[in-house]
This record gives C-alpha cells, structure tokens and sequence, in this order.
C-alpha cells in the first residue's frame, strides 16, 4: 500500500507541474495567448481517456501490475522530464497529450489491484489511503515547488519552471525502477506469497462473495469488456463521475486560487499546502467510517454540501480569511471522491473482468469532466472567479442527484435478494450468493 501511495503521489505532482510552473513564467516564456494554457491542461484528459480502457484490459489479461505500472511510470516520468525543453505552445500540448496517455491506465490499474487484494468493507480505506498522494502532490508538491522555483532560477541558464519539470520527472523514473521489485501482483500470482498466505489472501475474499464467479479464468478479458459496456450502470456512474469532475475542476487551478489572496509566489504556494493536508485527514476520517458503518452515498453527499458551502462563501466575498477558510471546505470533497471509488468498486466486486473494464471505462469518460472543467476557470473571470464557482456548484449538485438515483436503485436490487433468499427453496436456485449486498 505504501508503495502504491508513493506512486500515485508521483502521478499527480508531475500532472500539476504545468499549474505550479505557470507562477513562474510558463505562460510567458512559451508565448501563450487566450486559452491555449486552458487547452494545455485539458489535452492531458484527451490522452487519458483514450488509454483507460486498453490500460485495464492489458492489465488484467497481463496479471502482472507489478511490471505494467511501473513501465508507465517510467515513460510518464520520461515525458515529464521532455515537457522542460519545450519551447513553444506546440510542443506544450504534443507532451501534456502524451503525459495523459501514459498517466492513463495507472489508477484505474490501482483500484482494480486494490479492489483484488481486500474485502468489502476495507476497500474505501485502502483506496482512501492510496489516493492520499492526492493530498500529499498538492500539499508537499507544492512545498517542493516553492523551492525548486525559489532556488533554481537560471541555473545553467534555464528558467527556475523547467528545473521543476528536469528534477520531478527523474525522480518518478528512479522510484519506478525501485517499484518494479517492491509491488504485488494479484493474490494467485505474487511471487513472494508463501502458500499459506497465498490461501488466506484468497480465501478472505471468497467471504464477499468472489466464489461464484470471480474464480480465475470463469470471464475472459473481451467477455468482461462486454459485461461492462452492456451494463448501465457503468455508463450512469461515469456521467456522474463527469458532473463530480466538472465541480471538482478548481484542483488543477489551484495554486491560481490561492494567488488570488494577494501574496508573492513563494508564500502562495505555501499556503497551498494546509487544505490539502486537511483534506487527507477527513478523507482517513469519513473512508475509515465509510467502511465500518458499510454505507457510500450518504457519507458523499455530506462531503459535497461542504464543498459546495466553500463555494458559496467564495461567491459572496473577497475577504482573504473567509475565502482561505472556504478552500479548506472545498478541497475535503476529495474524501467523498474517494468514499465514490469505494462504492463504484463494490458495485461491481464479484466479476474481475468486468471489474477491470468498468472502473476504466467509468474514470475514462468521467474525465470529460476535466477538459470541460479546464477551461471553467478563464483569467477574465478572476479574480472573483464567481462564474466559475456557480458552474462548480451547478455540477455538483447534479452528480449527487445521479449518485441518489443510483443508491435508490442499488437498494431496490438489495430489498429483492432479500426476497429471494426468502423464497428460494433450494440453494442453487439463488442468482446471487448467500449474504451478498450491494454497498449503498
């Protein structure tokens, strides 16, 4: 798990170079006009998506994460490194295109050998606690900016924005290359299991339910790219995750957010850090509850009206405390994101296949949200940036409206294997195992 964490960390720190780089002279020395800084950001997702879903299927017909993630690793890590020596808004977007196309299949990949690995009610926690590098690439990538941006200016004559990119993209590719010795594979087939922790590892998860179909080999790899793509459910919550997407859009804008306040880049960068880490703790907090009272949608929409309370106190006023105040709101909506991986995984926990392809296929086109939300936050709607707020909160109600009809359904479907087990004379008569639910 710590490895995984540290990983992910990695992803989203050379991800969210562009926007800690843009204080320091991004824009200027490449000459960037109008939106083109806009569509810098959102050509990343285009990349992203197109990948998600052939990332999972490789994966899971591969069975070896321990290699494939690390390998994408190693060429995201590569195309950080390159994105230092461009000069010129073409080059810009050709490497932030191929950065999403690499990043792509690493956290989907991550959720599905998570999902492998542990039951239904320790996956919120776990998830939540590898998409912590999202708190930690925020806060401490921006430390680790701040002073790459303070100390490296015209350092061998290159500007201090593309030391950032030359320093964090080597570092991904060294902890890659350690990673390929240190990460798990899935529980029938990591080599430095012993027998008896391999059958515990195995047996634990037969209690959710995996035996009836999620046994090795019962769904080939283009069998569950069919169950995924024939079943509604994936394609409702990945309009869902859109919307979620659309509201949560002020992630990749916001070192902006905090310059907004008035201080130099150093100190703005600093204060960057603080919500971040507040968000990692509710989101330890609300997962770790999540999963012991066994319950998703509820937990998710107390995160989004938090949120979405940020928001408004950021629309009514440019008082530097109460709009600080609000960004600590705003950045805790990562805890029901993660509480909404957690529920998404458990939906569909009985099919590996499927499983693979739908967490992919959900993520891939939810990231439609974020090339939409790149360009939700223009430079002449600051520095208020009250359109963009209304637009974020417009979004995130109605995810949570489609995240309700979803929960209402999934307990619909809970209420009739209660009647059939009720009913069912004989055992085998049963679709579903004994026991089994839906997490709602």
């Amino acid at each position: 798990m710590s490895m995984i964490l540290v990983l992910y960390t990695l992803n989203l720190i050379d991800r969210s170079s562009v926007s800690n780089a843009r204080l320091q002279g991004f824009e200027k020395d490449l000459h960037l006009r109008g939106q083109q800084y806009a569509t810098t950001l959102s050509i990343l997702y285009v990349g992203y998506i197109i990948m998600q879903v052939p990332g999972n299927l490789f994966l899971h017909w591969l069975e070896r994460p321990a290699v494939f993630i690390p390998s994408c690793m190693i060429v995201w890590g590569t195309i950080s490194v390159l994105t230092g020596i461009t000069t010129n808004y073409t080059g810009a977007v050709v490497a932030r295109f191929f950065l999403g196309f690499a990043e792509a299949p690493f956290f989907p990949g991550a959720v599905f050998l998570v999902s492998g690995w542990y039951k239904l009610d320790e996956v919120a926690l776990r998830i939540a606690l590898v998409s912590c590098g999202s708190c930690l690439s925020s806060a401490f990538g921006s430390l680790f900016a701040s002073a790459i941006l303070h100390g490296m200016q015209d350092k061998l004559d290159q500007a201090a924005w593309r030391w950032l990119f030359y320093i964090e993209g080597g570092i991904t590719i060294l902890v890659a290359i350690c990673a390929m010795f240190i990460l798990p594979d899935f529980p029938h087939n990591t080599r430095w299991l012993t027998p008896e922790e391999r059958a515990l590892a195995i047996s634990r998860l037969a209690e959710n339910g995996y035996g009836k179909v999620d046994e090795l080999g019962k769904r080939t790899t283009m069998q569950g790219l069919w169950d995924a793509v024939s079943d509604w459910k994936v394609w409702w919550f990945a309009v869902a995750i859109m919307f979620q997407l659309v509201g949560q859009s002020f992630f990749i804008y916001f070192p902006t957010l905090c310059a907004t306040l008035g201080y130099d880049t150093t100190v703005t960068l600093l204060l960057c850090a603080p919500p971040w880490v507040f968000a990692g703790m509710v989101a330890f907090a609300l997962t770790w509850y999540s999963d012991k009272k066994q319950r998703r949608y509820k937990y998710f929409v107390v995160s989004n009206a938090l949120a979405a309370l940020g928001f408004i106190m950021s629309i009514s006023t440019m008082n530097k405390a109460v709009r600080y105040i609000s960004l600590f709101l705003m950045t805790q909506v990562l805890a029901g994101s993660l509480v909404l991986w957690g529920w998404i995984s458990n939906t569909f926990i009985r099919e590996p296949a499927k499983r693979a392809v739908a967490i992919a296929l959900i993520n891939a086109l939810g990231q439609i949200g974020n090339v939409v939300g790149s360009y939700v936050w223009p430079s002449n709607w600051g520095p208020t940036y009250r359109y963009s707020y209304v637009v974020c909160f417009a979004a995130l109600v109605v995810s949570t409206a489609m995240f309700g009809g979803m929960y209402l359904y999934l307990r619909h479907l809970n209420e009739q294997i209660e009647r059939n087990e009720r009913d069912a004379k004989d055992v085998k008569e049963l679709r579903d195992p004994i026991g089994f639910r839906y997490v709602v």
